[in-house]
C-alpha cells in the first residue's frame, strides 16, 4: 500500500496501491473504497484467455513476476510508424462474460486484482475470486476512459497485436495514480453491487407490483455470459 485515508468530500476511504499488490493491502480493502494504482497492469479478455488457456500457448511475459492486476479493457490505441504506441483512453469491458475462464486464470497467472465494469455474480465472487484471494475493482462509468488513459505513463508492449487486434491483444502498461476504481468485491466474496441492489430491488418490486413486464429492452442488452456485446 502506498497511502490511504478518507476523502474530505464524501467520507469514502481512498487507497493508493502499489502493483503487484500484496496480501496485506488486499485484506485492508473494504467495499466501496476508492482505489488508485501505481505499477504494472495488463489487459486481458476472451482473446487472451482463449490463446493461453484454450490453445495452451505460453504467456508472452512472466505474469506472476510483473503484475497481479488484470484489466478487462479495450484501449483506444494506435501504432506509430516507429513501433511505439499512442493510447488516448482505456475503457473497461463487462467482466461477467469471462466467468468460465476465471478458475484456470487465477491458477495460471496469480491474479489478485481483477478490473472491469459492471461487476460479476455473487457466485463468481464466492466461488472463484475469494478462494483465490482476489478482489474485483470496477471503473466509474464511461466518462473516465480518458482520465484512466492519462494515468498510463508507458506502454511496455502490446503482445499478439497482429493476431488478436487492438481490443483483444495483451497490453502491458506502466501506470501512475490509475483510477478512480471502486472496490466491488472483498476477500470474503461480498459484493457492493449485490448489497445495494437488494436495497433498491426491494423498493422497486413494490412500486411495480401487479404491472405487466416491460415490452421493450435496450438494444444489445444481454445477461448471457457467452455473449460479446458489440
Amino acid at each position: 500500500m502506498v497511502d490511504g485515508g478518507k476523502d474530505s468530500g464524501g467520507g469514502l476511504r481512498r487507497k493508493r496501491l502499489k502493483v503487484p499488490v500484496d496480501d496485506a493491502a488486499l485484506r485492508d480493502l473494504q467495499l466501496g473504497d476508492i482505489v488508485y494504482l501505481d505499477g504494472t497492469i495488463y489487459t486481458g479478455r476472451e482473446g487472451l484467455y482463449q490463446r493461453i488457456l484454450g490453445d495452451g500457448i505460453e504467456p508472452p511475459v512472466p505474469l506472476r513476476e510483473i503484475s497481479n492486476a488484470n484489466f478487462h479493457c479495450s484501449p483506444a490505441a494506435s501504432v506509430n510508424d516507429d513501433g511505439t504506441f499512442n493510447v488516448g483512453a482505456v475503457t473497461a469491458t463487462a467482466s461477467f462474460r469471462f466467468s468460465k475462464w476465471l478458475d484456470a486464470w487465477f491458477e495460471n497467472s496469480g491474479c489478485k486484482l481483477m478490473i472491469g465494469k459492471g461487476g460479476m455474480s455473487l457466485e463468481d465472487y464466492k466461488e472463484k475470486l475469494a478462494p483465490n484471494g482476489a478482489v474485483y475493482l470496477t471503473t466509474v462509468g464511461y466518462g473516465t476512459g480518458a482520465l484512466l488513459g492519462r494515468a498510463i505513463k508507458k506502454v511496455v508492449d502490446a503482445h499478439w497485436l497482429e493476431e488478436l487486434g487492438i481490443a483483444q491483444a495483451m497490453w502491458v502498461f506502466e501506470v501512475e495514480n490509475f483510477g478512480p476504481l471502486i472496490v466491488e468485491s472483498d476477500l470474503d466474496g461480498n459484493s457492493l453491487f449485490e448489497q445495494q441492489n437488494a436495497i433498491v430491488n426491494e423498493k422497486v418490486e413494490a412500486a411495480y407490483a401487479g404491472l405487466k413486464p416491460p415490452a421493450l429492452a435496450r438494444y444489445g442488452e444481454t445477461t448471457n455470459r457467452e455473449d460479446e456485446v458489440v
